[in-house]
């Protein structure tokens, strides 16, 4: 089965944002990760342009991606303005200590992203009711393994989550593919499909995006085929010995 994607959209100022998601949404685009961290007033801005855009009535998302750009005050001066602005509010402030204080003053649901990069970090989000759901980024938490480790956990805790990577391009791809695709549906927020955001192909058989979805590969293991003459010669080969 398909699973749904979110757009990023890049800071820029509010009308190019809003025509970005514009443009997005008519591609088949329902989730859109809004860039922001910027000036309080410019964020404010950008947000409301984006959510006109959007028909949340239908299943739109919007989430405002601070990405621990904002300080306590800053973050609660947006939170307040946007008090009737159906968003997620995304990892506001640097610390841990810091989101916890604007999660406690907002009615938004909430996101953490660069604090949960291990188990242990998940169930103190889940002890302090810091958050609503997570961002999952496999490279961070250390590798599929333990991201499956962290899906699997969040999602018998009733956490919704992201299911990506920090960047990549179409082995990262295939990878978020395959852990979203195993994801309960009802614990997945959405997935990325970072492929679609770089201009240079290094595998075939790689994920593609369609009316703002991706599915994984059925063929073994990742489904992609390394292009040697993009990517090189390896470094070493590894071989089992008899």
């Amino acid at each position: 089965d398909s699973v749904p994607l979110y757009r990023a959209i890049s800071q820029q100022s509010a009308e190019q944002m809003a025509e970005k998601v514009r443009q997005y949404r008519s591609e088949g685009y329902r989730k859109f990760q809004l860039k922001v961290g910027g000036s309080v007033m410019d964020d404010i801005s950008r947000a409301q342009a984006v959510a006109k855009q959007l028909r949340f009535d239908e299943g739109d998302v919007l989430v405002c991606d601070a990405n621990r750009g904002w300080q306590r005050d800053e973050a609660t001066r947006v939170v307040r303005a946007l008090h009737d602005v159906d968003t997620f509010i995304e990892q506001p402030c640097n610390s841990y200590e810091e989101c916890l204080t604007v999660r406690q003053r907002t009615s938004h649901p909430f996101i953490l992203d660069e604090s949960i990069d291990c188990v242990e970090a998940l169930l103190r989000a889940h002890q302090d009711k810091a958050m609503d759901a997570f961002n999952l980024k496999i490279s961070k938490v250390g590798g599929l393994t333990r991201a499956r480790q962290v899906r699997d956990l969040g999602a018998r805790l009733g956490y919704k989550m992201i299911v990506e990577d920090s960047w990549g391009g179409d082995v990262t791809t295939a990878t978020i593919a395959h852990l979203a695709a195993s994801t309960p549906p009802a614990s997945l927020l959405a997935a990325t499909d970072f492929n679609s955001y770089v201009t240079v192909s290094t595998a075939e058989g790689a994920p593609s995006r369609k009316d703002g979805r991706m599915s994984a590969s059925a063929q073994p293991g990742l489904g992609v085929t390394l292009k040697s003459e993009v990517v090189g010669q390896p470094v070493a080969v590894y071989t089992k010995q008899d």
